[in-house]
């Protein structure tokens, strides 16, 4: 997924999301996140004071959604040969809020863009960026997510000196020409960065002890530090990083221009989502190790 080149490296979570995808066959329940998972950050992006009025749907007689199939744990194809994943769990999620039918069909990724621009479906969850150029073509929801880069150590190393003095002279492993590698000599510009080709070859440093940190893209991170690989070797240190120069500005939903009905839909859709709590068990289904 070349619009958000961060993320791109979780391709190969579609193995370790074979177990999520056969799970997810109950449909969403409302349950609040706090009684599910307390020691989970749920991500909120939205405004607590902000009371949106719902907007009239009589027009809306249902919304055409598209996505890719190859971006886990968002959108791919599961076990049962299934489109599946956080985006198209949402998709769903925002029909039933509105009573509207959807439809939800994987496109390829190459002309996704001018397919939206030109009505030919009415929405998409696919990691379409929130750039300049895109935004000439398209109009966009809210965003309901963003990326975020994190620090990952063995097990017992602090935080409590998560900081540029505190790291200066510190191993820290990062993907070589990634935005990541930017940030930190940006703003820890004292560390030692081991550059290196994949975050997997980032990882395997920390894992055999050759480097003190890594750090890396949330999501990546998240799912390796649960899986068999990372032998239960590290954690998360220290908190989120949310940088929109370096990291993007997240994930939102794409429209076509001039659907201004159909974004307000949506915005109110996601906004009461999020205070119902399928927003947060939706979150806690696919990201059970949570990157916030």
């Amino acid at each position: 997924m070349a619009s958000i080149a961060i993320w791109a490296s979780i391709a190969m979570l579609t193995g370790m999301m074979a177990t999520v995808g056969a799970a997810k066959a109950q449909d969403v329940a409302a349950t609040p996140a706090a009684s599910a998972a307390p020691a989970v950050t749920i991500p909120n992006l939205w405004d607590p004071n902000r009371r949106l009025d719902r907007p009239a749907t009589t027009a809306l007689t249902g919304i055409r959604f598209t996505t890719t199939d190859d971006f886990p744990p968002f959108n791919f194809t599961g076990p049962d040969g299934k489109l599946t994943g956080f985006n198209v769990d949402l998709a769903r999620a925002i029909c039933r809020e509105l009573s509207v039918p959807c439809t939800i069909q994987a496109r390829p990724w190459d002309g996704l863009v001018e397919t939206i621009a030109a009505g030919r479906v009415d929405a998409a969850l696919a990691g379409i960026a929130i750039t300049p150029e895109n935004r000439a073509k398209l109009d966009f929801s809210d965003v309901y997510l963003r990326p975020v880069a994190r620090f990952a150590g063995r097990k017992g190393e602090t935080a409590a000196r998560l900081n540029a003095e505190g790291l200066a002279g510190r191993k820290i492993a990062v993907t070589k020409g990634s935005s990541h590698e930017a940030y930190l000599a940006a703003f820890f510009p004292a560390s030692t960065r081991v550059a290196v080709d994949t975050p997997g070859a980032a990882e395997e440093a920390l894992k055999a002890g050759s480097v003190d940190l890594v750090f890396g893209d949330g999501v990546q991170l998240a799912f390796w530090l649960q899986s068999e690989p990372a032998a239960g070797c590290c954690d998360f240190v220290g908190g989120a990083y949310v940088e929109p120069h370096f990291f993007g500005q997240g994930l939102a939903i794409a429209l076509p221009p001039n659907r201004n009905d159909l974004r307000l839909a949506v915005n109110w859709a996601l906004d009461s989502l999020y205070d119902k709590g399928v927003f947060a068990e939706l979150y806690l289904r696919y990201f059970p190790v949570g990157y916030f």
